[in-house]
C-alpha cells in the first residue's frame, strides 16, 4: 500500500500526467488516504456539487482513520521537528499515518517529510527531473 498525500490526489484532478501514469502504475486497489488528506480535499471543494463529487470518488478509496497511535506520534513528531523544520500539524498527522501503518508516503512535497527518519517516502522518477 502507498499513502498518498493531498496534493497528489489535486494533481490527479488536475491530469497531471506524470501523476496520472504513477498512480496507474501503483493501482487503485493499493493506495490509500488518510482521513486528514480526505478532509483538506473536502475544505478545498469551490460548491456542493463539488464536495459531493470529491466525496463520490474519495469513498472509493481506503481511508485510513486518525487512531490514537496516530495523534500521539503526530504530537512527538511535532515537538521533534515544528521549530527546526516547520512541520505542521496535517503533514504531522499524514506522516504518522505512514509510519503507524508501516506505508510509504507519496507526496510532491519532499522537503516537508524528507527529516523525519522513520518515514519511508515513495520515489518515482519526476522527483528527479
Amino acid at each position: 500500500m502507498i499513502l498518498c498525500d493531498t496534493n497528489i490526489l489535486i494533481e490527479l484532478y488536475r491530469n497531471n500526467t506524470d501523476i496520472v501514469d504513477t498512480v496507474e502504475f501503483i493501482k487503485q486497489e493499493n493506495i490509500v488516504i488518510s482521513d486528514v488528506t480526505r478532509a483538506e480535499l473536502f475544505v478545498g471543494a469551490l460548491n456542493k456539487r463539488e464536495l459531493q463529487a470529491l466525496n463520490k470518488d474519495v469513498n472509493q478509496l481506503t481511508i485510513l482513520p486518525i487512531q490514537s497511535t496516530i495523534s500521539t506520534m503526530a504530537i512527538e513528531l511535532l515537538v521533534k521537528y515544528c521549530l527546526s523544520h516547520n512541520l505542521d500539524f496535517h503533514d504531522a498527522l499524514i506522516a504518522a499515518t505512514a509510519i503507524c501503518h508501516n506505508v510509504e508516503l507519496y507526496t510532491l512535497n519532499i522537503k516537508d517529510f524528507i527529516f523525519i527518519p522513520t518515514l519511508k517516502l515513495y520515489h518515482t522518477a519526476h522527483f528527479y527531473s
